[in-house]
């Protein structure tokens, strides 16, 4: 009875668990890749004005970025698939940047050093908002991304309405699938 007992705990747990990582109303998982989210046009959610001071210390805000595809991609240091994906959010910045993207990090280091020497040994062009308390991601919409993980990203059309989100690690190729037809 016991171990039949805690059999039923696990699968109820690991169910649970699914649910909760599952894609919210409105926001299809895109077929075979359920860390990625997409909405069609008129069912993309309104996304706060993320506004606050980049790592170099200069003012960043989403609004900003107004009739520009935004990515916004959430990371720290010490995150390996963090360092892992830079490069190729980097490489995705420098290719699409003339067909009206913009890249925005949103760092969650507790330590500004440790962000700039990050985005120094990646080489990386954007500016990202320093978020040691996690006060941006809070203000996210509620079940838009596991915000407990990193990283993860978020693609912003030119309205300012979310096309798309990823949990985990993103690459060039899987990037430009999901920014192409916004462009």
């Amino acid at each position: 009875m016991t171990a039949t007992w805690s059999r039923a705990v696990v699968v109820a747990f690991c169910l649970a668990l699914a649910g909760c990582s599952s894609p919210a109303p409105g926001g299809a998982a895109r077929a075979g890749d359920p860390l990625t989210r997409t909405w069609k046009d008129g069912e993309r959610p309104a996304l706060p004005d993320l506004a606050g001071t980049s790592l170099d210390g200069r003012a960043v805000r989403l609004s900003d970025y107004r009739g520009k595809v935004v990515l916004i991609n959430a990371w720290a240091s010490w995150c390996p698939p963090c360092r892992g994906e830079a490069p190729e959010v980097q490489r995705t910045q420098e290719k699409w940047s003339g067909r009206g993207l913009r890249v925005m990090g949103l760092d969650g280091d507790s330590s500004r050093a440790a962000g700039l020497a990050f985005q120094k040994r990646y080489h990386l062009a954007y500016p990202s908002l320093h978020d040691p308390a996690g006060k941006q991601l809070l203000r996210l919409p509620h079940g838009l991304v596991n915000t407990q993980g990193l990283p993860f990203t978020i693609v912003v059309d030119r309205a300012g309405r979310v096309a798309a989100t990823r949990m985990g690690a993103v690459t060039e190729e899987g990037l430009a699938k999901v920014l192409a037809p916004l462009m």
